[in-house]
């Protein structure tokens, strides 16, 4: 039965001294025919890495990861981030992965751009490797992207939002995650691309950066609240962002007549959907991030065919309070498909 290894910093400390195949010991079968993982035990490895080992997203990922290796017969070896920004982290995962034999990587960059170098030299070495969730910067320095499409994301809760004023004059404060981070702009743009807006719209009477962070989204708008008492719809990043924005909202008693739509589809921000807390959320799929993305490196091993470009892994809009023209589901389906 394959089984997945977990790269700790204690085993890459032992794999320094004692050399990688202390890693790569597996209870697979010997099987017959070529050896795929380049290590003499018949199975395919499948590294995996993610931005943090904590966020309930990236926890789902790696369920995802593991039921699929786990199904085909793969070896699944993973790794993380100490924090999300950990780039250093991220290239020592590859490099050990790389001398692990794997034949493919799955990452979900931290930093888009300072980890292009390290994935060119594995995929100089034959690796085959595919981003989840977040491109990297340029695209084109990884084999494939397989995530869901921000933009759109964004799109459908801006358009559910103008669907929900009915006409009503809107004064609107974005929850950001951060100056150029991409999914981060890609729903931002989305958002207001639904909506009907631009950039400079006189709608947007506040933006704020939160992080994606739930104390730091309950400050936004807490300081947005200062600027434009009248706001009446929130944007937000993700959902930790948009309960800080109803916490603060709650407040001043204005959790009632604010709108606030969101991004994520976790668990959490599902339920705070069914509870009227936010009032739409893009809803997206780890799980099937990462089952598909063991699926094209298992598929590359046997014939040689590499994963290219994007493939869209899905998201719907889950909402309770359907708008006219606008496709939804409700939290029944949104929290049978929830993460975290």
């Amino acid at each position: 039965m394959p089984r997945t290894i977990r790269l700790t910093p204690s085993l890459i400390r032992a794999a320094a001294c004692l050399g990688i195949a202390t890693l790569t010991l597996t209870a697979c079968g010997s099987g017959s025919g070529s050896d795929s993982a380049g290590d003499g035990s018949g199975s395919v490895k499948v590294g995996l890495i993610t931005k943090t080992d904590t966020n309930p997203f990236f926890v789902k990922m790696k369920e995802g990861a593991e039921k699929a290796a786990e199904d085909s017969g793969a070896q699944l070896i993973t790794s993380a981030g100490k924090f999300d920004g950990d780039n250093a982290g991220q290239v020592t995962a590859i490099e050990n992965m790389v001398a692990a034999g794997v034949k493919g990587i799955l990452i979900t960059p931290s930093d888009s751009k300072a980890i292009v170098p390290a994935l060119e030299k594995a995929r100089a070495k034959g690796v085959l490797v595919i981003a989840l969730d977040s491109p990297t910067d340029p695209e084109s320095a990884v084999d494939a992207l397989f995530a869901t499409d921000n933009l759109r994301a964004g799109e459908m809760i801006g358009a559910y939002a103008k669907a929900s004023m009915k006409g009503r004059t809107a004064k609107i404060a974005t929850l950001d995650l951060a100056p150029g981070v991409a999914v981060g702009v890609q729903r931002h743009n989305g958002f207001l691309k639904g909506f009907g807006i631009g950039e400079k719209d006189p709608a947007i009477v506040c933006s704020q950066d939160t992080g994606g962070d739930q104390a730091k989204g309950q400050t936004a708008m807490e300081n947005c609240l200062q600027k434009a008492p009248g706001i009446n719809v929130v944007y937000t990043i993700n959902e930790p962002a948009a309960l800080g924005a109803y916490t603060a909202l709650k407040a001043k008693g204005r959790e009632k007549d604010v709108l606030i739509v969101s991004v994520d589809g976790g668990c959490t921000g599902t339920q705070a959907v069914k509870d009227g807390k936010i009032a739409a959320t893009s809803q997206q799929y780890p799980l099937k991030m990462a089952a598909e993305g063991v699926g094209a490196v298992v598929k590359y091993a046997k014939d040689g065919k590499k994963a290219t470009g994007y493939t869209d892994t899905g998201v719907s809009l889950v909402t309770d309070k359907a708008q006219a023209g606008v496709a939804s589901k409700d939290t029944v389906y949104g929290l049978d498909n929830c993460w975290g």
